[in-house]
């Protein structure tokens, strides 16, 4: 669990990314949240909060570049799977956003039942589009669960990040606050709600996924497949080493 810390408040859980300034989403990063997930079944409600700087910065390409179909498919069904325990874990969960959340980032905010973000210039959302990848089929999915399908076409399609001033209008974060308190924001509305009886919030919670979590089911594999061919073709390998240079 060195890439992910587990601190409790009472009956919340708090899940802090720990891989530097940046905290980069790569392999063990990945492992070490599924394990997080794992450990904290017994929990009321969970926090996931980042770094100051950055909640996350997104996919690690520097070390996900190197890597063939095999490897890369292994960790992006690594790396879907944990976006998709996040999002179905059977309590209340916030992502305390206090930095930058880009792409990434933002797969893991979005499986958080509530978003609060810090005030400033915190860039929100999904580029994959300008890298030649689709966005995650299941975040997909979730962004238009959350803000509508119209609002999140808008910014799906057109991959520019938004700041929280934005991203509060559209609805893709329920709160924007001092990034000071950020993560005692997020700890309130899950306490608030850790209180109730636990199998009565789980079974609402199934209710308000099922229709993800079933479409995961059924199309989740292919949608990986087809976000490989992406990842793999020429232009978008062009455009991967590009950014790395810029990482």
């Amino acid at each position: 669990m060195g890439l992910v810390k587990i601190e409790k408040r009472g009956d919340v859980a708090i899940l802090t990314l720990s891989s530097g300034v940046t905290n980069p989403v790569g392999s063990d990063l990945v492992n070490d949240l599924s394990g997080a997930l794992a450990e904290i079944k017994d929990a009321q409600g969970m926090v996931l909060a980042g770094g100051e700087k950055f909640f996350s910065i997104g996919l690690n390409l520097p070390e996900l570049v190197q890597l063939d179909r095999a490897g890369m498919a292994d960790f992006w069904k690594r790396f879907i799977q944990v976006a998709f325990d996040l999002y179905t874990l059977p309590m209340a969960t916030a992502a305390a956003i206090a930095g930058h959340a880009p792409a990434a980032g933002s797969v893991f905010a979005m499986a958080c039942d509530y978003r609060f973000a810090g005030e400033g210039k915190k860039l929100l959302g999904f580029n994959e589009i300008k890298l030649g990848i689709p966005v995650p089929y299941i975040s997909d999915l979730m962004l238009r669960q959350i803000t509508g399908d119209r609002t999140a076409s808008e910014i799906l399609y057109l991959g520019e990040f938004l700041v929280p001033e934005k991203a509060l209008a559209v609805g893709m974060i329920d709160g924007m606050v001092p990034a000071a308190t950020v993560l005692e924001t997020a700890l309130a509305k899950i306490a608030s709600i850790a209180g109730y009886e636990r199998a009565a919030f789980s079974a609402m919670k199934s209710t308000r996924t099922e229709d993800i979590r079933l479409k995961y089911r059924q199309h989740g594999e292919q949608q990986n497949e087809i976000f490989l061919d992406c990842w793999f073709s020429d232009v978008t390998q062009k455009l991967l080493t590009a950014a790395v240079e810029k990482f």
